[in-house]
């Protein structure tokens, strides 16, 4: 006998069963309905899987006494430590006799007597009060100009001629191209002047000859349906009412210590918790440290540091420097601010140029302001002619046949009983629930019409 799962019973799609945890190591042979992997998938035969070739591992623990003993407690052999000799410095003695001051570069180096430098620059020309200053340059007297004949132009002539009158000349254009004559081109376009009908508009369209009226059938008033109210009383319990009931115990106790009331005349005692169970204890006071008095040493002072006792001072000679002495002239005359630039090259005269302006050439107008424009002058007012509407009267269509209100649904259309889903019962009609197998499924049997025999 065939078992069905509650999600193929259900007839709407809204029934599932509920899915629970899953048993991985189980294998009941009933297939979930519910998974499209299996669909798309069917099973194989028997096919064995494949046998891994990882090696098994045959580690195998040791049952033995574990020993305390390491590799570095068998390998490691202790030395003995020899502590090494310290070297104690050697007592400083100092040099007797005088410092040497000489260095490598005083006694390699040698100073020289120098020479003061030859100048080699030519003498100055003595300026000459009374004459004209020679200003020749030396590029002027060692290089002449050689007298070079200029070459003869390769250049064609230029046949090109400045014209007489204002725009004379033809361009390139004019001489190439020749007019010819624009012949218009025939337009297709309608004529936007409006024909107005001779023959008055009688009122027919499309829709008006195309239109057919039907007759309307007279629509069934459907009665409406009285309400009947059910004879069993309203059970107004819930689900959470009928599933979770109270636990019947016992009422809890109140913890609250008794209240005593305290009347009006009676007195405070001044004791409290706090009071009652801490105590004050004895604190003894704190020891006083004695200072011991400060005795000063006997005998004076002895002010010698390491630094004057070893190192003792040398009366050291000034270095000479080796540079030579520079020989400055003194000049006791005032400086005159005169050089041969400035009196070669006086400044000149400059004046700031004025705008270039272009002469205008169209002359402005003269006289008053008349107020009339170009366009006052040149537009030509014309009488509007209004363009009459064909659009049809907004007049509501009255007529004494009835609507037809016949469609293509009203008239196809069948009306289907409306069936209810065997899975929304707590127990499906026509099914014995049989069991539920670890992944949430509820498998029900189906229930077969006994057979009267003949």
């Amino acid at each position: 006998m065939r078992s069905w799962c509650l999600c193929q019973i259900c007839t709407c799609g809204r029934h599932h069963c509920p899915h629970g945890t899953t048993r991985i190591y189980e294998n009941t042979g009933v297939c979930c309905p519910t998974t499209e992997y299996l669909e798309k998938y069917p099973t194989y035969g028997s096919v064995l899987p494949a046998q891994s070739l990882k090696p098994k591992q045959g580690f195998q623990a040791y049952r033995g006494k574990m020993e305390g003993i390491t590799t570095f407690k068998s390998d490691y052999r202790p030395y003995e430590i020899i502590q090494q000799p310290r070297h104690a410095p050697e007592e400083y003695k100092p040099n007797q006799g005088e410092i040497d001051l000489g260095t490598t570069y005083k006694r390699d180096f040698n100073s020289y007597k120098i020479q003061p430098v030859a100048i080699v620059r030519p003498l100055e020309r003595q300026q000459v009060k009374k004459g004209k200053l020679d200003t020749v340059p030396t590029y002027k007297d060692d290089y002449r100009a050689w007298d070079i004949q200029k070459s003869e132009l390769y250049k064609p002539e230029q046949s090109y001629y400045p014209p007489t009158v204002k725009f004379g000349n033809s361009t390139t254009f004019q001489d190439n191209y020749v007019p010819w004559e624009i012949q218009p081109r025939q337009s297709f376009k309608p004529s936007s002047v409006v024909q107005r009908p001779t023959v008055p508009f009688n009122g027919d369209t499309s829709h008006h000859l195309d239109y057919a009226p039907y007759q309307l059938e007279s629509k069934l008033a459907r009665p409406k349906e009285v309400y009947k109210p059910t004879n069993q009383p309203f059970e107004d319990l819930t689900t959470h009412r009928c599933d979770f009931q109270g636990l019947v115990g016992a009422t809890a106790k109140i913890c609250r210590p008794a209240h005593t009331r305290v009347t009006q005349n009676a007195q405070f005692e001044g004791s409290t918790e706090f009071r009652d169970s801490f105590q004050p204890w004895e604190i003894p006071p704190p020891k006083v440290k004695k200072v011991q008095e400060y005795v000063p040493p006997t005998g004076s002072m002895q002010l010698h540091s390491t630094s004057h006792l070893d190192y003792v001072p040398y009366q050291a000679e000034r270095v000479i420097p080796i540079r030579p002495i520079s020989h400055r002239r003194n000049h006791h005359f005032p400086f005159q601010g005169k050089s041969t630039t400035k009196e070669d090259f006086p400044a000149w005269e400059s004046c700031r140029q004025g705008l270039i302006k272009k002469q205008q050439q169209i002359p402005n107008p003269s006289g008053k302001f008349d107020g009339l424009s170009t366009f006052r002058s040149h537009y030509v007012p014309h009488e509007l002619i209004p363009t009459e509407s064909c659009k049809p009267i907004n007049v509501p269509l009255q007529s004494s046949c009835p609507f037809d209100d016949v469609t293509m649904y009203s008239t196809e259309y069948a009306p289907k009983k409306q069936e209810i889903c065997p899975a929304s019962y707590a127990s499906p009609p026509g099914y014995i629930f049989e069991n539920t197998n670890s992944q949430g499924h509820k498998f029900f049997r189906k229930i077969t019409p006994a057979v009267k025999a003949f």
